[in-house]
């Protein structure tokens, strides 16, 4: 019989709602079957599958996949799925994953050439945005840096569209041992900042990002901290041609980290 509300395994997956049962179990959930098929692209992260028997039916491919690699593969009723799922009009498939987490120097020893540091932001729509630019922009890795929402919150899985499992994910505590690292690794540092000395297309211009780049943002509220952006080896600006005051973040990110992707190009 296909499991409900109230199975063990259910409830126990359910926890993972709250952010300190994810960190406490290392696991989290992926909901829906884009995010359910690029988690069992990368071996050994789904650690079980839940689904309607209309969804299983319909994804008989993803269901096989799972299957094939040892990830059990459990029937749920509609009313469990809604409990397992955090979206009005769920898809019939959630996933049980492990943490993804690299150690900053792991990431840095694969010589990434671009990085995104998400510093501070909060809004998980937003960092799971600038997360699927990142990986989309080819960056290597993405640092959720000091107090930042946590990469496994499930709108910021969503919002990633998959890319959560693609780059290499870092939480780094202290925000200036990471820049100071990655600097030591031989990437430029930049902050952006709509007040910035520097003009994005200026630095393009002038060559300065055809070299390896990590891009500094902060959250739209507060912008970066100001020992942060101090740090940087440049404040950067993207330049507005029209009447707008601002870029959101997603946009200001997606702007920097194209250009640097063109130059490295």
């Amino acid at each position: 019989m296909p499991f409900t509300p109230r199975t063990p395994r259910v409830v126990a997956a359910r926890r993972l709602h709250r952010r300190r049962d994810r960190d406490a179990a290392g696991r989290f959930l992926a909901e829906g079957p884009q995010s359910v098929r690029e988690a069992l692209a990368r071996p050994g992260t789904v650690v079980e599958l839940f689904g309607t028997p209309a969804a299983l039916d319909r994804y008989a491919d993803l269901a096989a996949h799972a299957a094939h690699a040892d990830v059990p593969v459990s029937e749920v009723t509609d009313d469990a799925l809604a409990a397992l799922a955090e979206t009005v009009a769920p898809q019939g498939l959630v996933a049980v994953c492990r943490h993804l987490d690299v150690p900053l120097d792991d990431a840095l020893a694969a010589g990434p050439r671009l990085v995104a540091v998400l510093a501070e932001i909060r809004d998980p729509g937003n960092a799971g945005t600038v997360l699927r630019t990142a990986d989309a922009a080819g960056a290597g890795a993405v640092v959720f840096a000091g107090d930042a929402v946590d990469p496994y919150n499930g709108k910021c899985v969503r919002a990633s569209a998959g890319s959560l499992f693609h780059v290499d994910v870092v939480r780094a505590p202290d925000p200036g041992q990471a820049v100071e690292a990655l600097r030591a690794a031989g990437l430029s540092i930049f902050a952006t900042t709509g007040y910035g000395d520097s003009d994005l297309d200026d630095l393009a211009d002038g060559g300065r990002l055809a070299a390896p780049t990590a891009w500094l943002f902060g959250s739209e509220a507060h912008g970066l901290p100001e020992e942060l952006a101090a740090a940087a080896d440049a404040r950067v600006r993207v330049p507005l041609h029209g009447r707008a005051e601002s870029l959101n973040l997603a946009a200001a990110a997606a702007v920097c980290l194209y250009a640097s992707a063109r130059a490295l190009r």
